[in-house]
This record gives C-alpha cells, structure tokens and sequence, in this order.
C-alpha cells in the first residue's frame, strides 16, 4: 500500500532548510525510496511548512528512515525549526494520479539487474493480462511473475516510458523496449544482439493502488526478426 508521511514544521531559516534537503538528496542518490516530494508554505503564517513524501509502502519508508544520510539531515534540520516538527503517517486508500507513478515503477522494476524484486506492491494477487502473443490470458501474481521472468531471462531489459496518459483508473503508457539477447527466448537460443521494440500498456488499478488488470500492444512480429527468426521465410 502507497504510503505518505507528512512533516510539519515552522521556521524562520527557511532557504538554510532548502539547502539542507538538496545536500540530502544529493546524498541519497540512487539510495533513497521517496518517488515524489512536495513542500508547501502555510498563506496565513509565513513561518509554516509543511512536507508531504510519498513512498511506494510504509517498508520502504522505514528503509528511507534509516539510511545514515536520513538520521543526519534530520538532526540538522530540527536544529533549524523554531519548534520539534511533527510527523503524520498515512496509509493511501486511494489516489488515481500515483497510478502512473506506479506503472511507471513496474517498467524499472522489469529492468532491476540481478534478482526480480517482489510484485505484491504493483500487482492484485488476482491480476489479469491481455497479451496477444499468449493463447490464454495470464491470470495470477505467480503466473504474472513468470511472464516477467521469461522476458528478463531471454534479454538485459530497458523501458524507457515515452508518454503517459491517467484518467479514472487507467493508465496508458507508450514505451520503447531495448536489450541485449542473452537467453533462450520463444525457443531462439542467445545470439547477443541488441534489439529495440515499441508498444504500448492500459494498466487498470484496482481501489488499493495495486495494478489489477493489463492490455498489451507491442511489435512482437519486429522483435522476432531483429533476433534472427524470419530470415528463413525472407530468403
């Protein structure tokens, strides 16, 4: 379940603060877990900020917590408040604009080198997924996960998330696929060459943030002859 922790705080030593967090941002790079971050300051009382920090579950919060850059900053920046901040955690029940953030996360997580991370933060257990080149839908957390395992088995994989539209409890994203060949993949053994493929997703999300059902379009018939599979046919 997303997760959004609320810092409130008041200051007169504002800039030294925003100073402060880029330090730590600079820090954390490539460690910290927050995806999206925003600080506003209270109209009625220009001392008054508030910083509101999403993290893709409380875990991953707790993780962000604990890094030693976290424990820190944040003692340099209760130095800076006129008063002990105050902490609000929240358990997100529903939000339709993290719902591409989320379906963006799924296209990084496919691409995580080395072992594939757990899906139970992106996927329903019961999700569902349209992919013509399947003869039966895939239905299921585990038979999601092996669909995603058969791709990374087969190629080093990189999606770069070319556009994105929400609306209610879709997302559509348009996206380009690149990797290298480096496994048995459709019954073609590796021949290490670089591939690139264009497609296109609608994730449905279901009332828990959680990605319940998928649409896939994609060049697959493209695919198969950068890896060498049609050659015959053409000659």
């Amino acid at each position: 379940m997303t997760f959004v922790q609320l810092i409130d705080c008041k200051t007169s030593r504002f800039d030294e603060m925003d100073r402060l967090m880029d330090t730590w941002v600079e820090q954390t790079r490539g460690k910290r877990t927050a995806t999206h971050a925003v600080v506003g300051k209270d109209r009625s009382d220009a001392s008054h900020f508030i910083e509101i920090v999403e993290f893709p579950s409380y875990e991953e919060a707790m993780r962000n917590s604990n890094l030693p850059e976290t424990d820190k900053i944040f003692r340099e920046l209760v130095a800076l408040c006129d008063e002990m901040p105050t902490f609000t955690d929240l358990d997100v029940v529903r939000d339709e604009k993290m719902y591409g953030a989320t379906a963006r996360r799924f296209y990084e997580t496919v691409g995580t080198r080395g072992e594939l991370p757990p899906l139970d933060d992106l996927f329903a257990e019961n999700y569902h997924d349209h992919d013509p080149s399947n003869e039966q839908d895939v239905i299921g957390m585990d038979a999601i996960r092996r669909e995603v395992e058969m791709w990374r088995g087969g190629f080093d994989i990189t999606f770069t998330v070319e556009d994105q539209i929400c609306e209610d409890d879709r997302v559509c994203t348009r996206w380009t696929f690149n990797g290298t060949h480096k496994g048995e993949f459709m019954g073609l053994a590796a021949t290490g060459r670089k591939v690139s493929m264009t497609g296109s997703t609608v994730f449905r999300f279901n009332e828990g943030g959680r990605i319940a059902e998928g649409w896939w379009q994609y060049d697959r018939l493209g695919l198969m002859g950068q890896l060498g599979a049609l050659d015959a046919l053409e000659s």
